[in-house]
């Protein structure tokens, strides 16, 4: 167990490539080597969890070479919980994943497993590293099999594809310039070191110019508003497992590298007090939660509908980041663990809407609660969270938001918020009344006649039991919010806020 670090890594990477060895002679082992890999760095994420909070930071080189020479992967609080998330979501969407691939991906679902793997490896290795330019190797790995993953969707998809591997190429390229630049006036490319090194250098115009591409390459990678023009139809187009992916952690991934970079790698006086990024910050994710909010409500199809919302909800994580305090970032965090279980329980119910009914068109889904109780009633949970409403998760992300705004006297952000909230229960009840409320008579032309929709009608249960399980965790986050707050996110805020 000592080489867990690793570990959560080396497994997915080695597995993706059986997947097309095994595949090629049997591809029905596919499905079980890509769900027992995930499990098992799942519950190597869950061991380091809790090696962190017994013993504290854990420091794994490897190799044996010592920081800066050698690659050192260093867990704490914060990149912990991180991993946490994407590993227990990467696990679920793999579940969900055998039957939706089935349908959407037919000739593909092979493939499918192989890269899906190499996404995860990506995610992971962003997370556990302590060294900048391992973790682009790490973001490359994860950018290049997220375009793939893309692509292989729907009509649509390959342009989708075509402008996210444009834009996060753009974005890549800042993020390896900035480490460029940090490395020619340091000479090192630890995270721990750099932190030590760069405060004598804060005046140096090539450090400035680094963390000014740092920031504009994550902007890009997680879709901050304006830079999110990728993002609705990547998120639209692209397989149903891939979209819930994308949507729950690869975002979340971007965020976790700006607080890191912006409050580790950088002290908090440098991004706050000497270059003021953080106001800047706060007013790009003000316009971000209103513009994603609005263009959310005009949206006919579900998917789409969730992409517009994505693009508001990064606008949260990060107002909580621009705020720069114990309670914004204590909202941010929890929102990135809200947001990753509540979007990914919406896409995935979206997904299975779709594997049920045919079509996306909330206009065409009128007594849908009568043929999929349970993915609806998971679906309303999930929409109920991301409107803020007790006990689910959402609402305590976002009174901590609240918290954070008053605490900084800027109440405008605490206007937005509650209006955002308004803008959400538009869009998400829109979508319930015609799942639950929608008189038969005026349902749109579908496949299913009258008696058909008049009968239980579930997905199958390895599509069913993920989005339940997200569902229960929405709410159990919720309940238990103050005890992770108590035990992980108040150890995970970085030091000097």
């Amino acid at each position: 167990m000592s080489h867990s670090p690793i570990l959560i890594i080396i497994i997915p990477l080695i597995s993706s490539f059986f997947v097309p060895l095994i595949g090629w002679r049997k591809k029905n082992l596919c499905y079980p080597l890509v769900v027992l890999a995930l499990f098992i760095s799942s519950i190597l994420s869950l061991y380091i969890m809790g090696s962190v909070i017994t013993h504290g930071s854990i420091y794994y080189r490897l190799g044996g070479w010592e920081p800066p020479w050698g690659i050192e992967y260093r867990i704490d609080y914060l990149n912990g919980f991180m991993a946490v998330i994407v590993s227990f979501i990467s696990f679920l969407v793999a579940i969900y994943s055998r039957r939706s691939g089935e349908q959407e991906l037919p000739d593909r679902i092979v493939h499918f497993y192989c890269i899906f793997l190499l996404l995860v490896t990506g995610l992971l290795g962003m997370v556990v590293t302590g060294d900048m330019f391992n973790l682009y190797v790490f973001l490359e790995i994860a950018s290049l099999a997220a375009y793939a993953l893309i692509a292989i969707g729907e009509d649509g998809a390959l342009m989708g594809s075509f402008n996210y591997l444009i834009m996060g190429t753009i974005g890549a390229c800042f993020y390896l310039l900035g480490v460029g630049y940090l490395y020619i006036v340091t000479g090192s490319l630890n995270m721990n070191d750099l932190s030590q090194i760069l405060p004598g250098l804060y005046h140096s115009r090539v450090v400035r110019t680094a963390f000014a591409l740092f920031i504009v390459g994550l902007a890009l990678k997680m879709g901050l508003f304006p830079l999110h023009t990728w993002l609705p139809d990547a998120y639209t187009h692209a397989p149903s497992a891939v979209s819930a992916l994308l949507a729950s952690v690869m975002s979340k991934v971007s965020v976790y590298i700006m607080i890191r970079i912006m409050f580790t790698v950088f002290n908090p006086y440098f991004s706050i007090e000497l270059i003021p990024i953080t106001t800047m910050l706060s007013w790009t994710a003000g316009i971000a939660i209103l513009f994603g909010e609005i263009m959310a409500i005009v949206q006919p199809d579900l998917k789409r509908m969730l992409a517009y919302s994505s693009v508001a909800q990064i606008g949260y994580i990060v107002l909580g980041i621009g705020l720069a305090n114990t309670m914004g970032l204590t909202g941010s965090l929890l929102h990135v663990l809200n947001h990753a279980l509540t979007k990914g329980c919406l896409f995935l119910g979206a997904g299975a809407i779709t594997y049920r009914r045919g079509t996306r068109d909330i206009r065409q889904l009128g007594y849908l609660h009568v043929e999929m109780p349970f993915t609806m009633a998971a679906f309303t949970i999930a929409a109920l969270s991301m409107i803020g409403i007790p006990p689910t998760c959402g609402f305590f992300s976002k009174y901590y938001l609240i918290l954070g705004a008053i605490d900084a006297r800027q109440w405008i952000w605490v206007i937005i918020l509650l209006l955002s909230s308004l803008l959400n229960a538009i869009f998400f009840f829109r979508v319930i009344e015609n799942a639950y409320f929608k008189p038969l008579g005026v349902i749109h032309e579908s496949s299913y006649d009258r008696g058909e929709q008049e009968e239980a009608n579930e997905v199958p249960l390895g599509m069913l039991i993920p989005i339940l399980a997200l569902a229960a965790a929405i709410i159990l986050t919720g309940i238990f919010s103050g005890k992770i707050i108590s035990t992980i996110i108040q150890f995970a805020i970085p030091e000097g806020i």
